[in-house]
């Protein structure tokens, strides 16, 4: 899959990221760590010194960045970026707003940035939710659509025993390994939970493939590793989601509690970096395809299948 910033396009590119961030007295640590994984690991320029680059302003952005594609990544990471300062002021918010007016873009990132210092975590979920709208149909697990649409009234046992029924297949075959990934993590099943059950199975079947474990920093790397693999909407949201819960902290349910500054623990900066540059080094979308149909394949064969490499630790 195209890595989107080419070569020649780093250096501009994280010059315009850094004065995206250079508000209320500077970047905060978080943020230069994060744009230095991307730079360094993601775009592999360890070359390239953040400290020595003369930060880029929005006409500079505008006439650097021409490309379509590239104009919505520098959007894309901008977003990821201003997510990263804690708290999220104004300032911050609007520097980020004048840069994508300058390249014209806009999208729902950048609109509940604005809305979350505007108005508040409860308000910026409510537009999570209004921008997700049916994209959650294309995060769901093919076979499922239709008859799980939506989260269920109660649970449905039934669903849970034939999704449990699969450890009973070889061993590290796709399906064997979706039901240990549970049993590991002590997660109840699709079903057990009634929570949009064809979400999950296809959102844990990526985490199988990916090798993600549910860590905050695991749902953030898996988040970079749909986008880098297609920039779709659906992908955009669904990273857009891990942030809000795990970064952001205005996303949550009553089982599942929102978190700030994950980017900030030992290593996750760089195991973002890692998604992105698996993801772009993917040979097809795994993260779309009908996984209960694969779930007999040896798990290294379905990564063989869509050219998944291998992750680092």
């Amino acid at each position: 899959m195209p890595r989107v910033i080419d070569d020649p396009m780093v250096e501009p590119v994280a010059r315009a990221l850094l004065g995206a961030i250079e508000v209320d007295g500077g970047a905060t640590d978080e943020q230069r760590s994060v744009l230095a994984a991307i730079v360094h690991g993601y775009w592999e320029r360890p070359d390239l010194d953040l400290d020595a680059l003369e930060p880029l302003d929005p006409a500079g952005t505008a006439a650097a960045v021409t490309d379509v594609a590239q104009r919505a990544r520098v959007r894309e990471l901008m977003v990821l970026l201003e997510l990263c300062r804690h708290p999220l002021t104004q300032t911050q918010v609007d520097r980020v707003a004048t840069y994508a007016d300058a390249i014209d873009q806009s999208g729902p990132g950048l609109a509940m940035a604005r809305t979350l210092v505007r108005d508040g975590a409860e308000e910026a979920m409510a537009d999570y939710y209004r921008y997700l709208g049916d994209l959650g149909d294309k995060m769901s697990e093919p076979s499922m659509r239709e008859q799980y649409p939506t989260s269920l009234e109660e649970p449905d046992h039934e669903l849970a025993a034939r999704l449990r029924a699969m450890h009973d297949l070889p061993e590290h075959t796709l399906g064997w390994e979706y039901v240990e990934f549970y049993r590991r993590n002590g997660l109840k099943l699709p079903g057990d939970d009634p929570s949009m059950p064809a979400v999950f199975v296809a959102h844990d079947m990526c985490h199988v493939i990916g090798g993600y474990e549910p860590t905050g920093q695991g749902e953030i790397a898996l988040g970079a590793m749909q986008l880098a693999i297609a920039d779709t909407p659906a992908h955009w949201m669904g990273f857009l989601g891990n942030l809000a819960v795990h970064e952001a902290g205005f996303l949550g349910t009553a089982d599942l509690q929102p978190k700030t500054a994950t980017l900030t623990r030992a290593g996750a900066p760089e195991m973002l970096a890692e998604g992105f540059r698996r993801g772009a080094a993917c040979t097809g979308d795994f993260t779309t395809a009908d996984h209960l149909a694969m779930a007999a394949l040896p798990i290294a064969d379905v990564r063989a299948k869509y050219g998944v490499p291998p992750l680092s630790s």
